[in-house]
């Protein structure tokens, strides 16, 4: 497995668990909020950062009730407006890169609750820009390998696809942020539907960690995100493939 195939992974097997702990759909939510705000329309045909929040929503399974009054919410203007949107920049414990992506109605309360957890953890956080250079935000497809693995992927490229890789019957497709949407059309439009479809952040340069050190890690970035304002973070921890098992079963 590679590290990036391994993150990704477990950032679905993650999605379980942030329902559960109700934190999900909220998080979703904000992120409606914020791509009308900055998008300027709440019309997805015209908004494409829009159409992206809403189609991952629905990805995780918010029921449409749900997204149809994020959306009115936001066209209101009063809760968009009372949202920050900010990135914090820090080290795990072994010096892997962590990269936080905060919507918050208070600065001071998410920094302070970020700088404490991670103190606590073995981690720190670094200055701005410190670890911005190791992601690249890219679109990622998952699609779960099925029959003739070499079509799907010759699929992907003639779609557009940049990159494909195949690990552990998932066939990831890398693309270009401004290409994602197409691209995935064309695969469902084949009947390939993804597990799961994002433009994310993929780290470039990955960090080997030991098996006790990785748990650490992990735990560290679960606790980071059951903090209000963090919306997500990102890591270019290369986990071993025990610690990635262990920690699915247990997600």
């Amino acid at each position: 497995m590679s590290g990036h195939s391994k993150w990704s992974t477990i950032k679905r097997a993650k999605g379980a668990a942030d329902v559960k702990r109700g934190q999900l759909f909220t998080k979703l939510g904000r992120e409606i909020t914020i791509a009308i705000r900055n998008g300027g329309s709440s019309d997805p045909n015209s908004n494409p950062a829009l159409r992206l929040a809403i189609q991952k929503a629905r990805d995780n399974n918010m029921p449409w009730d749900n997204i149809d009054r994020a959306v009115k919410r936001a066209s209101g203007g009063a809760e968009g407006g009372a949202l920050d949107e900010m990135t914090l920049e820090g080290y795990g414990p072994g010096g892997a890169a962590l990269f936080m992506q905060i919507v918050t109605d208070n600065r001071n309360r998410t920094v302070s609750e970020v700088r404490s957890i991670l103190t606590r953890n073995n981690a720190n956080l670094g200055e701005s820009g410190c670890v911005t250079w190791v992601f690249q935000k890219r679109g990622l497809i998952a699609v779960e390998a099925k029959g003739n693995t070499e079509e799907l992927e010759l699929a992907a490229i003639d779609a557009g696809a940049e990159d494909v890789k195949s690990e552990d019957n998932t066939i990831e497709i890398y693309t270009k942020p401004e290409d994602f949407e197409a691209v995935r059309k064309t695969l469902e439009g084949k009947g390939m539907k993804p597990t799961s479809a994002e433009v994310t952040l993929i780290p470039q340069t990955l960090v080997k960690l030991d098996d006790k050190t990785a748990l650490q890690t992990l735990k560290l970035i679960d606790r980071l995100e059951e903090i209000d304002g963090v919306q997500q973070v990102f890591s270019n921890a290369d986990f071993p493939d025990n610690v990635v098992e262990s920690y699915r079963q247990g997600a």
